[in-house]
């Protein structure tokens, strides 16, 4: 089974992080939400609060086969300015596995960290100023060997369908999104 961590900080876009941890689960992906706030309970840009089911200081993530980092903001800003999430991203990265970052989280924290150097990668408008080593696609997805940036919340959907198809294949991920009618709505156009 796929192993996946998201990790969360306050602040971070609703969407972003519930919908790709929605649609992974009912793949069959073991995901596990990260807190790096010091507590259980993160609150994310529109004041839901949700409770993760570890903290940083606690879990173990060299098992990943996915890092994920959910944009919003502060949300991004938070997960950037957490050491632990910078260097479980850069263990992740200088192992050659996947990592996934949505909307302001590429720029914010994958490019400042050099992972996007040379690499084709989106982001929420605005934030490609900060894509200065990457080129920027400015579609929903991007992937690039492995890691995959998304554009913002409207891309979330389709973003945790290839995730998730990244991961256990193609014809799960159609599956559960023709399960969930995200095909039938982009049909009915």
């Amino acid at each position: 089974m796929a192993k996946v961590y998201v990790f969360l900080a306050d602040g971070f876009e609703d969407v972003e992080a519930l919908i790709p941890i929605d649609v992974l689960r009912r793949g069959g992906v073991d995901v596990t939400t990260v807190s790096v706030m010091g507590d259980f309970l993160v609150e994310s840009a529109h004041g839901v609060r949700i409770m993760a089911d570890t903290l940083i200081e606690d879990v173990d993530v060299s098992d990943a086969d996915l890092l994920f980092l959910p944009g919003g903001m502060p949300g991004a800003s938070n997960l950037y300015e957490h050491e632990g999430v910078r260097k479980a991203v850069l263990a992740q990265a200088e192992k050659g596995k996947k990592i996934a970052a949505i909307c302001a989280a590429p720029a914010v924290v994958l490019a400042q960290l050099g992972i996007l150097d040379g690499k084709l990668a989106t982001c929420y408008p605005g934030f490609e100023k900060m894509l200065t080593k990457a080129t920027y696609t400015g579609r929903l997805i991007t992937v690039d060997g492995n890691i995959t940036t998304g554009e913002g919340p409207a891309a979330a959907f389709p973003f945790a369908y290839d995730l998730l198809g990244q991961l256990v294949g193609p014809q799960i991920a159609s599956q559960i999104a023709e399960g969930m009618r995200f095909k039938h709505l982009m049909s009915e156009r």
